[in-house]
């Protein structure tokens, strides 16, 4: 079943949008290049959003609330904090990788959002960096992490999650999965894992 056309606009300027910031950035992308892209009117652009930054936000938005719920449920279905920390970070970075064009966006384009937009998506990072720092401390009570410095240990597993979707190229010599895997195991190091 095809999309309402107003949907199908909808999905086909937030695409035109996040791959002319990654491309361009955000401030070196026009309303003009959007709207070229998207085989539209740069006109045509406002009836769906008022400002570039507002195409910004739904981009950041919809990332960020999906990988909150992938790694919700990667957690959900995992059994103890070892498979839990291993599950969320080849998640997290399975999604930077095989989506790394929006990755790029939401994760780097953060600065161009206004105060009130930023304080929603700083609160939806938040939550994704509690998930990680639940499970860290879980698997410190339990006795699976040697994990003195919780809160650092959380931080460098997101950056080096988040990073993937900077350098990783399509045709490159590691797959996805290969990567996806490689960090996780790297995630169970940083946490002191103790087999």
């Amino acid at each position: 079943m095809s999309l309402p056309a107003a949907e199908s606009t909808r999905t086909k300027l937030l695409d035109a949008a996040r791959d002319a910031f990654a491309a361009k950035g955000f401030h070196g992308t026009t309303t003009r290049d959007i709207a070229a892209a998207a085989g539209m009117s740069p006109a045509a652009v406002y009836v769906h959003h008022r400002t570039k930054e507002s195409l910004l936000y739904a981009i950041s938005l919809a990332g960020h609330e999906a990988t909150l719920q992938s790694l919700r449920d990667a957690r959900d279905g995992a059994e103890g904090p070892p498979a839990q920390l291993t599950a969320m970070v080849h998640t997290f970075v399975l999604g930077h990788t095989t989506a790394h064009t929006m990755a790029r966006v939401v994760n780097y384009e953060l600065a161009a959002l206004t105060d009130e937009h930023r304080a929603t998506i700083d609160g939806l990072r938040h939550a994704i960096q509690l998930l990680i720092r639940e499970v860290l401390a879980d698997g410190v009570a339990t006795g699976d992490f040697d994990c003195a410095e919780i809160g650092m240990t959380t931080n460098a597993i997101m950056g080096m999650s988040i990073d993937v979707a900077r350098w990783y190229v399509e045709d490159g010599d590691w797959s996805p999965e290969r990567i996806a895997e490689h960090n996780a195991q790297m995630a169970l190091r940083m946490a002191g894992h103790r087999e």
